[in-house]
């Protein structure tokens, strides 16, 4: 969890998995410490349905909002960092909440790991789609910043 985190109140968290097609939402909290995939948003060109996104977070009530930032595997900004960059700007605007950001490299990756080994252990029923993927990839970035990755902004 993030220094100090201790002795704030408890927080729901939501964490986001931006793409240009796709953005994966997870959400947690601080009491538990844990994430879990909650939804996958459409996106069209990066724009999302704003009303959707801000349904979500109404309903979940977050208090905290973390999205990911995809860094090339070297560490410097990707192609799609602007936009993310962005999103993450229009989503603070929009909720009035605190947006922190979290390096977000490799979380697919692991998101898809995970439902492999579930699918072959047979916990997982269905096969995986890019929707599973981006929700649990928003649940890699989610528990990053619950173990104290990111910054507040």
């Amino acid at each position: 969890m993030p220094e100090g985190a201790a002795n704030r109140p408890p927080q729901i968290i939501l964490a986001f998995d931006f793409g240009l097609r796709r953005i994966g939402i997870a959400c947690g909290n601080t009491v538990s410490g844990t994430a879990a995939p909650l939804t996958t948003l459409l996106a069209h060109n990066g724009v999302p349905d704003w009303t959707q996104v801000l349904r979500v977070v109404k309903d979940q009530g977050a208090t905290q909002l973390i999205v990911g930032r995809p860094y090339n595997t070297d560490g410097t900004d990707s192609a799609l960092c602007a936009a993310s960059d962005q999103f993450a700007a229009e989503l603070t605007a929009r909720c009035q909440k605190p947006v922190a950001r979290v390096d977000e490299r490799y979380s697919s990756l692991e998101a898809q790991a995970q439902m492999r080994t579930a699918r072959q252990s047979g916990t997982r029923k269905r096969s995986v789609a890019k929707s599973d993927i981006d929700s649990h990839a928003a649940a890699a970035i989610l528990t990053r910043w619950l173990s104290g990755e990111g910054q507040q902004n």
